[in-house]
């Protein structure tokens, strides 16, 4: 991890000034397409990619090296994915990331804990994250989630986590994440509590939004800003006061910092920080197209064209393009992946965020 920190000054020089170039310290792996989610904020489960082999995934982990410091196995529902095991395995082996984040709807409670277990001890200097997603309670996630008994599976996988958590797997952590639509920002302070009565070791909201990744350009789901305010400043006082297991002080810090940011952008103001998308972070998708970032779903190129060869792709024209266009663009979004690398890349939030951590209890 303080490699991958030391390595910040350059991130900031390749963007201002294109030298030196360096490989993303943020990755998202779409190991997957295909979801047994039928969610109102999302339609990835309409998509339908080709999927990357085992060895495509160590051709592509071993080309990028020891650079990624945080790798997101995402999806889709990445459990739906049989050798996700052995893709977390291929990735650990060669780039020996600090955090490996792998979200799920907790439907598939019998084969779930079994593949984190496995995943956790093949991958035992990482620290793992398994983020439950919980949009609501009881049938009120079942109806945003789209399937019936979802929150009661999703409880079954959460307690299994739990159970072997507990029998000494150090490096698993368990979070709860909930995406805030407009279908369920009404409920938040009510929603939130019950959550947090689980006990996770940490907590985290992001933002429904429109992105091309989930096919959802076109429908209505992000919450109109005042309702989101309401919500958020209450998640806000919850994250502050509440005493997470292992959600240190830095980590709400910035948790707190991305939330301010979300909802200063829902009220039309500026950007906060420039955004690295394609210098710091990027996104592989399941069939090998590497994106900048997945708001846009610009391609860098495919990584079958280079042998599954990660640099050629990141260091090519068509990537210069792309990082030209975003960067002049000064786009700003509530993604919360490529934020948190946005904020880790800008002093005067690192130096809020170091300023907020010292009062928090």
């Amino acid at each position: 991890m303080l490699e991958g920190l030391s390595r910040l000054p350059l991130y900031i020089l390749f963007r201002s000034i294109g030298r030196p170039k360096q490989l993303p310290m943020s990755l998202t792996v779409s190991v997957t397409s295909a979801c047994n989610s039928r969610c109102k904020t999302c339609r990835i489960y309409e998509t339908r990619h080709d999927q990357m082999t085992v060895a495509q995934y160590g051709r592509l982990f071993r080309s990028l090296g020891r650079t990624p410091v945080w790798v997101t196995m995402s999806g889709g529902e990445p459990f739906l994915r049989e050798e996700l095991p052995e893709i977390c395995a291929s990735l650990y082996s060669h780039c020996r990331p600090a955090v490996i984040n792998i979200p799920t709807n907790g439907i598939l409670y019998q084969k779930i804990a079994p593949a984190v277990h496995t995943i956790a001890t093949s991958c035992s200097g990482a620290r793992v994250v398994v983020n439950l997603s919980l949009d609501a309670v009881g049938d009120m996630h079942d109806e945003i989630r789209g399937v019936p008994g979802n929150f009661e599976k999703a409880l079954k996988t959460y307690h299994s986590l739990k159970e072997i958590q507990e029998r000494g797997l150090s490096n698993l952590s368990l979070g709860i994440h909930t995406v805030i639509s407009q279908f369920n920002v009404a409920a938040i302070p009510k929603i939130v509590p019950e959550i947090l009565s689980l006990h996770p070791d940490s907590y985290v909201t992001e933002i429904a939004e429109n992105r091309v990744e989930l096919k959802t350009m076109d429908l209505e789901i992000t919450p109109e800003p005042t309702a989101y305010r309401t919500a958020i400043d209450f998640i806000t006082e919850r994250t502050r006061t509440y005493a997470f297991r292992k959600l240190g002080r830095v980590i709400r810090s910035f948790r707190l910092e991305y939330y301010q940011h979300v909802k200063a952008l829902l009220f039309g103001e500026s950007a906060r920080w420039p955004c690295y998308a394609g210098f710091a972070s990027a996104q592989i998708m399941p069939d090998g197209q590497v994106w900048a970032c997945c708001i846009r779903g610009h391609s860098l190129g495919h990584l079958a064209q280079t042998g599954y060869d990660f640099p050629q792709i990141w260091y090519s024209r068509q990537a210069d393009e792309v990082r030209q266009a975003i960067k002049e663009s000064r786009c700003q979004c509530p993604l919360a992946n490529s934020s948190y690398t946005n904020m880790l890349l800008h002093p005067p939030t690192l130096l809020a965020i170091g300023a907020r951590a010292l009062v928090l209890r």
